[in-house]
């Protein structure tokens, strides 16, 4: 997998742990090898235009995504599966709210910008309970394989 990553926040985020997690939800999801991603970890303000440019919302939100190519799980193409932006302030907020740490609050993230690159979506509720669910599987696998005595893994806050 090319994974490039990069942090442009005083954040401190370990970013070989992220690729590793981005590694492991792609080869899950039997995404070609070839395939491209880029992961960056932006400010609130950056993140505030972004999400208001791009969804018309106001303020900063979690994790957006901007799919290229439209590799699906399964399909033997390589290229661009595209760009994932995530905002380490608001990350924090919510790894707070949900009581966990913000590391696992970025890992999170990372699998569910993932999937939305993927062409996962989470609108209705049966595509929700879809997304959801292979999520919670991803990291509950991720976690088993680094943690092997770990009983719990990052819920999200919100959609």
């Amino acid at each position: 997998m090319a994974i490039d990553i990069g942090n442009e926040t005083p954040a401190e985020i370990d970013l070989p742990e992220v690729v590793a997690l981005a590694e492991h939800v792609l080869e899950r999801m039997h995404i070609n090898p070839a395939a491209e991603v880029f992961i960056r970890f932006i400010d609130e303000a950056a993140m505030t235009e972004l999400h208001l440019r791009w969804m018309n919302l106001d303020g900063p939100t979690d994790v957006m995504s901007f799919p290229m190519d439209e590799l699906k799980p399964g399909q033997d193409e390589a290229g661009m599966l595209g760009d994932i932006v995530i905002c380490p302030g608001v990350a924090a907020e919510q790894a707070a709210a949900a009581g966990h740490s913000l590391s696992d609050e970025i890992l999170l993230l990372t699998a569910h910008g993932l999937l939305h690159l993927m062409g996962y979506d989470h609108h209705e509720p049966e595509e929700k309970e879809e997304m959801f669910g292979l999520q919670r599987h991803l990291l509950l696998t991720w976690f088993a394989e680094r943690e092997p005595g770990r009983t719990t893994i990052p819920e999200p806050t919100e959609d």
